[in-house]
């Protein structure tokens, strides 16, 4: 491997990570599954560096295509995150209760998180359905208390 693809280890015990917390109950296909896990951690870390969830107003036209029309700006946690291991955790909830209950958790913590509603064009029949979440990138120390106790996906 080249050199300078690797990245140097971080053994502290407290690791920035992301957590995706999926809705096992909606029995999802697998690829659906992973879909909609994928829109939630890109949701999250576009989020978490931009501070908000972008809209066409925030793009303006350039010579290579369109750019952003603000600030990258990130926190230690998120700078370890994207400079490390990009460490991602699924985890499971059996309901949409306990889907917005750590929502909601999260979100009283501080934590950056990016709740996805699927529009129910392929799965679930048009419905609007809340199928996932992603919490972080934080560190171990924040999220841990809200999403210690689920398991694995």
């Amino acid at each position: 491997m080249v050199d300078e693809l690797n990245v140097e280890v971080d053994n502290s015990e407290d690791k920035s990570k992301m957590v995706i917390v999926m809705r096992k109950d909606l029995k999802m296909p697998k690829g659906k599954l992973v879909s909609q896990g994928a829109h939630a951690a890109v949701a999250a870390i576009l989020q978490s560096i931009f501070n908000i969830r972008l809209s066409e107003s925030n793009f303006s036209s350039c010579v290579e295509g369109f750019e952003i029309k603000m600030p990258a700006i990130v926190d230690d946690a998120t700078k370890d995150w994207l400079s490390g291991e990009f460490t991602k955790i699924c985890l499971a909830v059996n309901s949409e209760e306990e889907l917005n209950n750590i929502y909601n958790e999260a979100l009283k913590a501080g934590l950056n998180c990016s709740l996805i509603v699927d529009n129910g064009h392929t799965v679930f029949n048009g419905v609007k359905t809340k199928t996932g979440l992603a919490i972080g990138p934080a560190y171990s120390s924040m999220i841990d208390p809200i999403t210690k106790n689920l398991p694995l996906y």
